[in-house]
């Protein structure tokens, strides 16, 4: 879902539009509530200073997570190692699970030119919650069907990429354990299960498809693989939907964690993409420098009080939510709807969405004698939380490419909120443009089905640096 954008109407021949600035936005309407209500807002918006120190303390929670210590930012390593160098072509699968619908999709590649086909089948109920073999099962029979409409049980094996958008352990490429099940899911033996060694099976068990997996991957790192398959400079992925997540190309000798290691063929990348997990960020309290009684309320009320609290002060899933208490809170000290509080008080009652008119969303959760004055003070908070997301995103990218400290870096970047909210890609382009050093030129791109054609590039690079490195090796042994 998209974030908060208010648009209220014109009333009394007052114009109430408020549109978000680079910092706190303008007062609107000037009145004595205003000005207690900038007041009383007035942590909600976030200095430079303070983004700055976030920068410091993210990047000292990501060496921790790098450095296999325990840390609130997990860096889990990807075993990606490169990104799509426009040689790659053949006939890739990918399937994308990461729901209650789930999608396998056929992609063609000759050089940046792609073919794509695929269809979305559900997971019942039912299947969710029964067996893992069951559930994979369900998964093979879908594939098998998909393959067979589009003539490709026949075809040589297929290399697969396996979008998989769950907490998962990887140690290796093409093995991943599931951690726990979220979004709905509880079937059972697939918890501390490598995921690709029961999809192989489910596979195995048909004996009518063929199919390869060579890549198991989250959708953020898909995301970045989409991006890098158009700009090859892409370096950084990252996704500000419902949730937010970021993955990017790290140096392999920063990665202590992974000192010694060594690839299937023997050989040691000298990069690898690491999935950063940082919703997490904060969790150990390093945010609480800047986080005011009304963040604290929407974690108390969620499903996991005390985890994720960066992803809760950014994500659509709770912006609207943390929109709703700071109004209530504002209306029972009499600064909105005339003291009135009862209709806003209901949790979730304020969903995150792109509002076009104040004055009729109010209306619809019961808020009574709504005054244009109550209209532009809405929007205004609304704003304030808009804002204050694409700035703490902000934050995290400029240090993700400050880190990096490459020349031209292309960020790929993908979400609900990225995507609709008309104001946020601008106010986080304008934000990381203030907050990066030196004269690093990086741009923003919006990133095109990471999780269903970025599985497939992800295949498609483990296809070719498996061919490269064989053919390297045995160019080495004739010597």
């Amino acid at each position: 879902m998209s974030s908060i954008v208010c648009h209220p109407i014109i009333k009394n021949g007052i114009a109430t539009d408020a549109r978000i600035k680079k910092q706190r936005p303008p007062p609107l309407v000037v009145a004595r509530p205003r000005d207690l209500i900038q007041e009383a807002c007035e942590r909600l918006v976030l200095s430079d200073q303070q983004l700055r120190r976030i920068m410091v303390l993210m990047e000292k929670s990501m060496e921790q997570g790098l450095s296999g210590k325990k840390a609130a930012v997990k860096m889990l390593p990807t075993y990606v190692d490169a990104v799509p160098n426009g040689t790659e072509k053949g006939d890739f699968l990918a399937l994308d699970l990461g729901g209650t619908n789930f999608r396998v999709l056929h992609i063609k590649l000759e050089g940046k030119e792609t073919k794509m086909t695929g269809k979305i089948f559900r997971v019942p109920e039912s299947i969710m919650r029964g067996t893992g073999e069951a559930l994979f099962d369900h998964i093979a029979d879908c594939m098998a069907k998909f393959m067979e409409e589009n003539n490709l049980k026949d075809a040589t094996k297929l290399p697969l990429g396996f979008t998989f958008s769950f907490p998962c352990e990887q140690d290796g490429l093409t093995r991943g354990k599931l951690v726990t099940w979220t979004k709905g899911f509880k079937a059972s033996g697939v918890e501390g299960s490598d995921v690709v060694t029961l999809l192989r099976d489910a596979c195995h068990r048909r004996k009518d498809i063929d199919i390869d997996v060579v890549a198991l991957l989250n959708d953020t790192v898909g995301t970045l693989m989409a991006c890098a398959f158009q700009e090859n400079t892409c370096q950084i992925g990252v996704i500000v939907g419902t949730g937010t997540n970021a993955c990017y190309m790290e140096r392999l000798d920063r990665i202590p964690k992974l000192a010694g290691y060594v690839d299937e063929h023997n050989v040691t990348p000298e990069e690898m993409i690491i999935n950063t997990e940082w919703g997490a960020f904060g969790d150990d309290g390093a945010l609480s420098f800047l986080r005011t009684k009304w963040d604290d309320a929407v974690d108390r009320e969620s499903i996991n009080p005390g985890q994720h609290l960066y992803e809760k002060m950014i994500s659509g899933m709770y912006m609207g939510e943390c929109a709703r208490v700071v109004l209530e809170d504002l209306a029972k000290q009499g600064l909105l709807f005339g003291g009135h509080s009862d209709a806003i008080s209901t949790p979730h009652c304020f969903p995150t969405k792109t509002f076009q008119k104040t004055y009729q969303i109010l209306e619809d959760i019961g808020v009574e004698m709504i005054t244009a004055n109550d209209c532009a003070n809405v929007a205004y908070v609304c704003s304030l939380i808009s804002t204050r997301a694409a700035h703490l995103t902000a934050a995290g990218i400029a240090m993700l490419l400050n880190r990096i400290n490459k020349k031209h870096v292309t960020v790929g970047v993908d979400g609900s909120v990225y995507r609709f909210h008309p104001t946020y890609p601008t106010l986080l382009d304008a934000k990381i443009a203030e907050l990066i050093v030196g004269d690093i030129e990086y741009k923003l791109m919006l990133s095109e089905d990471g999780s269903g054609r970025g599985a497939a590039l992800v295949a498609a690079v483990a296809t070719r640096l498996k061919e490269e490195k064989l053919a390297a090796a045995a160019t080495a042994s004739e010597r």
